[in-house]
């Protein structure tokens, strides 16, 4: 167990340098970086964190700052340009000896001038460096005396982020993006986008947008409209005709199969076809219905197909290959791509609806269809669903909605949701239920299914119910529904559709093939275990151990996506498959697959978190979000109607929203 030597982080002291009784801090910082090397101190834009009492840190705070004004500093604002140059130069000085005490006392004020910066990135370097002055002044006197010029045996590894980048699955650089569109540079924001994100039209309109839960424009009224301008960047290519600028480099000889056309698949195909990789991916799915579960998991009034297709179409362009209706493990095997290819990623996705677990589910009735997924997946493939007029969906996730909806198109008289717990909890993307709820659907909250009823000819007629009471938290933070005794209901209908959840496919990996597979039917990776502080070991917010490396344990197998973790959203997929991509890269040109340097900070960072939600944000008034235009009222849930119910922003919309970005870059770097 290690223990904190000092802390300024979250402006709280921790300072156990004298020895005694040792003060106790709580923050998400591993003390190994890598799960081997020691994390010896942390300096970023709230304070410092100090493990190892030999850090040099007068040393540490001169590297960070000229790390600030060399490699990060826009330069757009007086302030920042020449504030962080003088800023590095004295702090510089200082370290190397050549500087004078009252040097010390001129830092406070050139901090003082950094916060008149265009952006947050110079404001919030100096509240370490500031730290560092006035907590170890006593060290930084014996540099300037002589008295301690050391040689510092640690290693400085450095990192910009913002709160939303740093909460985006696929670490896009937000705040550059909505820059460019704010000068309307629509082509460089697109540009910027599509260095970590390669389907770009279908984030811009069904990512859940994690990122703006950690936007700081929300500590001063309401986040900025981050996933509404990803899409306006996106848009304004296809509707100006514009040819994508991007370009492969040069053939190379090894090759790199793909299991799944989903967004985990074609995300790692992009990546490495850019870096000149030939990519074959293989796609259960008939030709036209590349995507995945954004082709047939996703309504097209959400997403539009042709706008998917484009990204695809684009995609292949780069070098990528795509065999449709070809199925791994029964028209070609998984061995015979590993014979085949130099190396193998699977992103199969997860595809299998989850059993509900009531009575007659498995009798094969009538009207009791198999699941959401498939559901959805006959309805968009134009096939015969065997839904009828009277349709109950149960479940309380985005599948469950989207199933809702989408039986509404159908042709359904009526569309009803059952969930067990109440709309709050619903895990659902809050717009998408309202989307439900205008559209007519009828919710049942609070309820449990526990018996399908059937007519002579084993047709559904009904769901027999308990209401649910709501009790003590779970394991998910959310009160746990218990069944209220005779509280027993029929809800009339002759469709039942579950949507409770879905898992991969993986009867294609032999038992023989090396690849293990978890008890929740994911593929096991390998994964580096860290720990804090207090020993316990750090895991993600899904329970999830922080740092996957995304490698099997068959040399050459990768592995991401639904199938490696459990269900994801597209972005996360997207995130997962483009760090798979670069370890591929590494192993197909050095015999070796690992995480660099850059990957593990990505992810101690995530789990720090940026983000604070009870900073006070300074700012001079509040501006309101824009809002995109809708279709509203039932008439947009006619029979058939699949045209897109969001219409997007226009341009100068676009434009205003961009402008309320705040631009909240930090810097982190970390002593090993």
């Amino acid at each position: 167990m290690a223990q904190v030597v000092f802390s300024s982080w979250g402006r709280t002291i921790v300072d156990n340098r004298a020895g005694g009784e040792v003060k106790e801090a709580s923050f998400r910082l591993p003390t190994t970086f890598d799960g081997e090397k020691s994390l010896a101190a942390f300096m970023g834009w709230d304070g410092i964190i100090l493990y190892d009492k030999n850090v040099d840190v007068p040393a540490m705070a001169a590297e960070y700052m000229r790390r600030v004004q060399t490699l990060y500093c826009c330069g757009k604002c007086t302030p920042g340009k020449k504030g962080t140059k003088v800023l590095a130069d004295v702090l510089t000085a200082i370290a190397e000896g050549r500087a004078k005490e009252a040097d010390l006392d001129t830092i406070e004020d050139l901090a003082d001038l950094l916060t008149s910066c265009k952006c947050t990135l110079c404001q919030s370097s100096t509240v370490p460096v500031l730290d560092a002055v006035k907590h170890f002044r006593d060290d930084f006197i014996a540099r300037l005396s002589g008295s301690r010029m050391v040689a510092d045996r640690h290693r400085f590894i450095d990192k910009y982020t913002a709160p939303c980048m740093d909460r985006c699955p696929a670490h896009i650089d937000i705040p550059a993006y909505i820059e460019a569109i704010k000068e309307y540079r629509f082509d460089e924001s697109l540009s910027v986008i599509r260095d970590n994100m390669p389907l770009p039209s279908v984030c811009g309109r069904v990512c859940p947008h994690p990122c703006e839960t950690h936007c700081r424009r929300k500590n001063v009224d309401d986040a900025v409209s981050i996933m509404v301008l990803k899409r306006s960047a996106s848009d304004y290519e296809w509707m100006h005709n514009m040819a994508p600028p991007m370009q492969p480099k040069p053939r190379k000889g090894k090759t790199v199969a793909v299991v799944g056309a989903g967004p985990a698949g074609l995300a790692c195909a992009y990546y490495l076809a850019l870096e000149g990789y030939p990519v074959t991916i293989y796609e259960a799915l008939p030709e036209g219905f590349g995507g995945g579960m954004i082709a047939v998991g996703i309504p097209p009034y959400r997403q539009p197909r042709h706008l998917l297709q484009r990204d695809i179409d684009i995609i292949a362009s780069m070098g990528v290959e795509i065999i449709y209706d070809t199925r791994i493990g029964k028209d070609i095997s998984l061995e015979e791509l590993k014979q085949k290819f130099d190396a193998v990623f699977l992103a199969p996705g997860a595809h299998r609806s989850k059993p509900m677990g009531v009575e007659g589910e498995d009798k094969g009735y009538k009207g009791f269809l198999k699941g959401g997924i498939d559901f959805l997946r006959e309805a968009y493939m134009g096939r015969p669903t065997g839904m009828g007029k009277k349709v109950v969906v149960v479940g309380g996730g985005n599948t469950a909605i989207d199933c809702v909806r989408v039986a509404l198109r159908e042709g359904a008289e009526e569309s009803v949701l059952l969930y067990r717990r109440s709309r709050k909890e619903m895990p659902a993307d809050v717009w998408e239920v309202d989307g439900a709820d205008d559209e007519g659907v009828r919710f049942e909250f609070q309820v449990l299914p526990t018996r399908i009823i059937v007519d002579e000819n084993e047709q559904v007629t009904g769901v027999e119910c308990l209401r649910m009471a709501l009790g003590e938290p779970d394991a998910s933070g959310r009160r746990r529904p218990e069944p209220v005794a005779g509280s027993e209901f029929v809800v009339e209908c002759d469709t039942v559709i579950p949507a409770i959840g879905q898992d991969p496919d993986l009867s294609f990996i032999p038992d023989n093939l090396g690849i293990d597979i978890t008890k929740w039917n994911t593929i096991v990776t390998k994964y580096i275990p860290l720990k804090d502080a207090a020993g316990k070991e750090l895991k993600d917010g899904m329970g999830n151990p922080l740092v996957r490396t995304l490698i099997t344990d068959l040399d050459g197998v990768f592995a991401g996506g639904d199938a490696e973790i459990g269900p994801l959203t597209v972005v996360a997929c997207i995130g997962n498959a483009h760090r798979a991509a670069r370890v591929i890269q590494r192993w197909l040109e050095e015999g070796k697959a690992y995480l660099t340097d850059d990957e593990f900070i990505e992810d101690i960072l995530t789990n720090l978190p940026v983000y604070d939600k009870g900073e006070q944000v300074p700012w001079l008034d509040s501006v309101a979000r824009e809002h995109q235009a809708e279709i509203h009222g039932r008439e947009r849930a006619g029979y058939k109607n699949y045209q897109e119910v969001e219409l997007g922003f226009v341009d100068s919309q676009a434009v205003r929203e961009a402008e309320r970005c705040l631009r909240c870059y930090r810097v982190a770097m970390v002593a090993v």
